[in-house]
């Protein structure tokens, strides 16, 4: 067996970017996979009907583009396009009108009309310190030194609820349109901090677009896998870890693209048992369903914006989309859910046959439930685009225990690596000058489940890697 310095267990997005991070440091590395595929969160399938691609699960690319690691890329020589739509999101209301989230904060301040004043107040100094504070977010919190003046600010109004910072403004389409992007957060809106997620989303937004990638966000894995293995790196399919036994000896550092729950049962033994009591008391947060449809026409949004974004909201008003995001926390679903649709294929004529469309919506849930939404999700983007049940030629659904079984570390459906609670949103897995290391030398975590959290931007993984490089190689990283 080939000798390697390294391991990477899972290759998902942050397990991807840890081995090209090893890589460049010329660690010689190992990534394994457990699936008969790489991606993780990151893969395209046709889940519907030949011909139509579709996103398994991540589709909106905001923090991919504004990834600091990303940057340091070839992605496009490896053949990632990133997709803009005229509008990054749309939130359309009962009303047949939509607020808009535009990539320019001009529009999106006159589209706002009496609210734009307060919108501008809110997100300007932000975005006129986009890069910086984007760079920043996508840190650990406890290495915030660099931008303290700018990370002050966004704790000012970052650290309030979502509710709170929405109820500035004073038009059902305003507060609604800050709703929905707060709800990325997948916790109830009128908790703290949760406008963080809001603001970030927004940020991204004004800054880069929510962008798709043309031909599918595992277009993003193969890139990584395929830079990754032009560094010497090596890939391994369909090879589960199921404990340190599973390891090559002569590895100095195994990064885990694992949730803690999962690394305290995969090296327990190798670890102290207090530090695995704190891996196992990491909180899981609610689940997704999601539905994929091959349609014959666009969706007929009543809201002429909502035909020209690539992410429209469905929920309605702000309190409409409290309500639901609160019951899921409570462990209950209704018949009016907040819906995320992508609609990638109106802007990447490669997702589906000639004169068809693809579709792709989820809703959130609470972790591990079996309860089948379709019905739900496709009466409420009906409520806002009239005639769509009648465009659909198929469709694939996943709930909760699907989406585990597609990968291992979305548990119970979790798709953010692990519940946005006050403390895991702002230190995750739980407090700590290092996150990434453990009191075993060898062994690190690198998934969403540490800084800076969800989202298909490597940042998880790379800190991880500068963790490994420095304490068990001696080797500085690049300073991102």
């Amino acid at each position: 067996m080939p000798s390697y310095d390294a391991v990477v267990v899972g290759a998902g997005p942050n397990g991807l970017a840890a081995a090209v991070a090893l890589a460049r440091g010329g660690v010689k590395t190992l990534l394994v996979e457990a699936n008969d595929t790489i991606g993780g969160g990151a893969r395209t399938a046709e889940l519907t009907l030949p011909g139509f691609l579709h996103d398994a699960c991540s589709a909106i690319h905001p923090m991919a583009v504004v990834s600091p690691f990303f940057r340091t890329l070839p992605l496009a020589g490896l053949g990632v396009e990133f997709l803009q739509s005229p509008h990054a999101l749309a939130h359309p209301l009962d009303d047949g009108s939509a607020a808009v989230l535009d990539p320019s904060l001009e529009r999106t301040v006159a589209g706002l009309m009496i609210d734009g004043p307060a919108y501008r107040t809110l997100m300007e100094p932000f975005v006129r310190h986009a890069e910086a504070l984007l760079s920043q977010m996508l840190r650990p919190l406890l290495d915030a030194r660099r931008q303290l003046p700018l990370m002050a600010r966004l704790g000012i109004y970052g650290l309030r609820s979502t509710s709170a910072i929405a109820r500035r403004f004073r038009t059902p389409a305003a507060r609604a349109l800050f709703a929905g992007c707060g709800a990325h957060a997948i916790r109830p809106l009128h908790c703290a901090g949760s406008a963080s997620v809001g603001i970030a989303l927004a940020l991204a937004g004004h800054t880069a677009g929510w962008p798709c990638v043309r031909g599918g966000s595992g277009a993003i894995s193969s890139a990584l896998a395929a830079h990754f293995q032009s560094l010497g790196g090596e890939i391994e399919t369909s090879r589960p870890v199921r404990s340190m036994r599973d390891i090559p000896e002569a590895a100095r550092a195994v990064i885990f693209d694992v949730t803690p729950r999962q690394l305290a049962a995969i090296a327990g033994n190798d670890l102290p048992d207090r530090f695995v009591r704190k891996l196992r008391r990491f909180r899981y947060g609610p689940g997704v369903f999601k539905v994929d449809w091959a349609l014959d026409d666009p969706i007929p949004w009543r809201a002429e914006e909502c035909r020209t974004a690539g992410t429209v909201h469905v929920g309605g008003t702000l309190e409409e989309i409290a309500a639901y995001e609160s019951s899921v926390w409570q462990g209950r679903t209704t018949d009016r859910p907040f819906v995320l649709v992508a609609q990638q294929s109106l802007f990447d004529s490669t997702r589906a046959p000639n004169g068809k469309q693809t579709g792709w919506a989820y809703c959130h849930v609470p972790n591990g439930s079996t309860v089948d939404m379709t019905d739900a999700i496709e009466k409420q983007v009906e409520r806002f685009a009239p005639g769509f049940r009648g465009r659909i030629l198929a469709r694939a659904t996943m709930n909760t225990a699907q989406y585990e079984d597609h990968d291992a570390n979305l548990v119970g459906g979790d798709i953010a690596g692990g519940a946005n609670d006050f403390l895991q949103l702002l230190m995750r897995p739980f407090p700590a000058f290092d996150p990434y290391a453990t009191p075993n030398r060898r062994i690190y975590i690198g998934s969403s489940s540490t800084p800076p959290g969800g989202g298909v931007h490597g940042m998880c993984g790379y800190w991880a890697a500068c963790s490994a490089l420095r304490r068990s190689f001696g080797i500085r990283g690049s300073g991102l």
